[in-house]
């Protein structure tokens, strides 16, 4: 069974850090696109950082541009999103997320439980 596992969410002040994690089992890596997405409610989910499969290319939300940095670890089936500079319209619940046959942010079909972000101000 394909499983994701987010974890690293907390509750921080405007403008400080918070490193996200997310274990992925279940699935060949190497050959998924893999994300991470946030909801708050009321709203749609929207894509925050997309790492493409086809070439490693990561797409961002214009809104976490210079600010947030996803990457994989293959070897660890490990995915993160490192976010900075951390805004209250950052709070959300944010998910992992993988696909076989997506590019970029669209049609993911496996999903994580989410975890929790809240920026105070």
């Amino acid at each position: 069974d394909v499983q994701l596992q987010a974890s690293g969410g907390g509750l921080v002040q405007a403008g400080g850090s918070l490193r996200l994690s997310c274990a992925i089992s279940g699935l060949p890596l190497d050959e998924y696109a893999v994300g991470w997405f946030r909801q708050v409610p009321g709203k749609e989910r929207e894509g925050v950082g997309c790492i493409l499969k086809e070439n490693g290319a990561i797409e961002y939300a214009d809104s976490v541009k210079a600010r947030f940095t996803a990457s994989a670890d293959k070897a660890r089936n490990m995915i993160y999103l490192e976010m900075s500079n951390l805004q209250p319209e950052d709070t959300a619940i944010y998910y992992c997320a993988a696909d076989w046959a997506s590019l970029g942010c669209a049609n993911y079909d496996y999903w994580g439980q989410g975890t929790q972000v809240t920026v105070s101000s």
